[in-house]
Order: structure tokens, then sequence, then C-alpha cells
């Protein structure tokens, strides 16, 4: 898929903020654990994959791996990707079902997905449809926060 960017200080603080380390040696040490931290939340959200390595960088994730379908990749691009502390997620994982990939939006402060829905679909009424292409990571329609980016799935016709 490629690479994302996302608004480093927004999103689930999950990853603690550690002081900075004295040695490169020292930063280096705290990866693995960045990964695992991320890893676990994908699996806490339940969403399926074959087999899924998490790398990561400073604030820079590489997802390495196998999906069934494309919205699985987006959906743990942006489970990842919308965590307090990553800038950057560099999907390389390999679908087996591809798709068009779906279109996505970085929230602004007023922002509703009905309003979202208006915008991308010319009706506020489908805003269901990106609230469903974003669950698990949205419990709620009203709970989006500034700088979250979310999947703006195509709309299938009949």
């Amino acid at each position: 898929m490629g690479l994302f960017s996302f608004l480093k200080g927004a999103g689930e603080k999950i990853l603690t903020k550690d002081q900075p380390a004295a040695t490169p040696e020292k930063a280096a040490e705290a990866e693995p654990l960045r990964a695992s931290v991320l890893l676990n939340h994908v699996k806490k959200l339940g969403l399926p994959y074959h087999n899924l390595t998490v790398k990561t960088s400073g604030d820079t994730v590489v997802l390495e791996g196998e999906v069934e379908k494309q919205e699985d990749s987006e959906k743990i691009t942006l489970a990842v990707g919308n965590v307090d502390g990553v800038a950057v997620v560099d999907n390389r994982m390999k679908v087996r079902e591809t798709k068009p990939e779906a279109r996505y939006h970085t929230v602004e402060k007023g922002d509703t997905l009905s309003k979202i829905a208006k915008e991308y679909y010319g009706d506020m009424m489908k805003y269901p449809t990106i609230f469903e292409a974003n669950k698990p990571m949205l419990s709620d329609p009203d709970k989006i926060y500034p700088g979250q980016v979310l999947r703006i799935p195509n709309l299938v016709t009949n």
C-alpha cells in the first residue's frame, strides 16, 4: 500500500513517553517493546491477518505480512497510525483479495461523520458507512478527534 502520514501528537496513548535515550543503543533497545505494544493493539482490536510483523524506528512503523482483504490492510494501518507517537506507517502487507483502496480523511476541528459523509458522498445520512468502515477503532460515531485519520470507503453501486 505504501507510506501513510499521521499526526504524531494525536491518537490513542498506548505507547509510553520514555525519557530521551542517553545513547543510540538504549533507543534501539526500546524499539522491540514499542513494536510489541502496537502488535498487541492490533490483536486487541481483533483485526484479521494471516501473519503480521510490526517494526518501529522512532516515529515510523513498518508493517509486513499478509491479510485476506484490502480493508483489513487499511484498518491495520489506521489502527497503528492513529496512535500517539506514530507519524508514518509503511504498509508492506500483501493482500490476497485486492480491491481499489479507500480514500482517507484527516479529521479537523468541527468535523462530524455526517459532515464528512456529505463531503465525500454528497449525503450526510451515509455517515454509518464511514462509521462501519472504521470499526473497531471507532466505538461511537460521535467519538472522533482532530488529527484522526479515517477510511472513506468507495460506495458500491448496483
